[in-house]
């Protein structure tokens, strides 16, 4: 690994950093919750199938997420009025991670036989935790790199 990597990485152990870490933790519970919310409440009472619940409960929780975001975590971000464009770049990070989050529902409940209500729910969790580390990175180094 190169030293500008690596001078890059260990610039994320800065104390700022570590207090945005846990501020987007707090976020993003909140906003696993409306997903898992939403998710379950699809699934369960409106019997949809488990991939398009996957995707409207990934609309509910960014948007909680880029508000709640924007508005604790990387409130310091120059992005001002460009809200449109962080929008756009907020909706795109969490477009990969929902490929991600989607395969991982794949794998989960059609490959590892998760095929319960309850245990659509556990997988459903256990793949926003594996995505979460991509989704903050995302964002502290790319939208939000001056936050």
């Amino acid at each position: 690994m190169s030293r500008e990597k690596k001078e890059g990485l260990f610039a994320l152990l800065n104390a700022k950093s570590i207090r945005q870490f846990i501020s987007y933790f707090a976020v993003g519970g909140v906003s696993a919750i409306v997903e898992w919310a939403v998710f379950y409440l699809l699934v369960s009472f409106f019997n949809m199938a488990y991939l398009p619940a996957t995707v409207l409960a990934f609309v509910f929780s960014t948007a909680t997420n880029w508000f709640l975001g924007r508005t604790f975590t990387f409130k310091g971000s120059n992005l001002g009025n460009k809200k449109a464009k962080e929008i756009v770049q907020v909706f795109g990070v969490s477009a990969i991670g929902l490929l991600g989050n989607l395969a991982l529902m794949y794998l989960f409940v059609s490959i590892l036989g998760m095929n319960t209500d309850l245990l659509k729910t556990a997988a459903k969790i256990l793949a926003t935790g594996i995505i979460f580390i991509w989704n903050f990175l995302a964002r502290k180094l790319w939208i939000y790199k001056d936050a």
